[in-house]
Formats: C-alpha cells, structure tokens, sequence
C-alpha cells in the first residue's frame, strides 16, 4: 500500500460574513499559463517529514505568497485532490494587496526533454473573489473549502 501525498494550505478571507471575499493563487510556470476556470487554488504545499499539518500551511503560504496571514486559524478540515493528493486546509481572516505577491520560484524542465531548466514564480497571480467566482476558478476538489468556511462563518454573532 502506499501512502498518499499530503499538503497543507490556508483559504485567506476578508470581509463581512454576508460579504465574504476568498484570496485565490493561480499557479505560475508554461502549463499553467492558459488555464483559468479549475486551474486556480489556495495557497499550499507538501508537508515536510516531521512538520505538523498546521505549521506547513503557514510555511508555505508565505513561501507563496510573500506575506505571514497571522495565527488565529479554523480548521476547514481535508479535501482528497483527483490524483489523490489530501489536502489539510485553514481558514485565516486577514487582508493582502495582490500587488505585493512575493513567491518563491521552481525550476522546471522547458520544454519537457530539451534538458533547459527555466525559473517560474510558484504563484504567478493571486485575486480576491466572491465565493461564487472562487467555486468557478478553484480546482474543483477545493471548492468545498469555500463552503466549509462560510457555512462556519454563518454560525457566528
């Protein structure tokens, strides 16, 4: 048997919870260029051996994204990706100018089996949307984050 991939993110929102916008990363590098609708995602990475769920959220949120979304977190609980992947996710409320994105980089091969390798940002743009639009623009296994996350936020004073 083998064991699944597993990751780690955090869904930044802002807003009233009747007016609630969700912070979306669309992945940077050639196969992600033309891609939009399911293409987009929340911030998030693998985690590392010996790391906790919630402390790879945080790390790589701010590997992604260039800014550290503050500590008061909701457990939004886990989605399983089409591939298999499970994904350990948060909810942080906080705000974040699009302008400011600061993502580490990945090297790729480009094109595959030219042997070149070429640097891209690991996020190359990050927008924020009404839950609506993130339902359309998020990889459809995370839709459920949104739901989950307003759903908590409805339950509140």
């Amino acid at each position: 048997m083998t064991s699944r991939l597993r990751s780690a993110g955090i869904l930044l929102y802002r807003g009233a919870p009747d007016d609630t916008e969700v912070l979306i990363a669309h992945p940077g590098g050639p196969f992600w260029s033309n891609r939009d609708n399911g293409a987009w995602t929340i911030p998030k990475g693998l985690i590392e051996p010996g790391e906790s769920p919630q402390a790879a959220a945080r790390r790589e949120f701010i590997e992604e994204i260039g800014f550290d979304p503050g500590a008061e977190v909701t457990d939004l609980g886990t989605v399983i990706l089409k591939g298999g992947k499970v994904i350990n996710a948060w909810a942080i409320e906080g705000d974040f100018d699009p302008v400011d994105l600061v993502s580490e980089t990945i090297e790729i091969e480009f094109p595959r089996g030219s042997g070149r390798k070429v640097r891209f940002p690991e996020i190359d743009r990050v927008i924020w949307v009404k839950p609506g639009l993130a339902r359309e623009k998020l990889n459809p296994a995370q839709v459920d984050l949104v739901d989950r996350l307003l759903a908590n936020r409805s339950l509140g004073p």
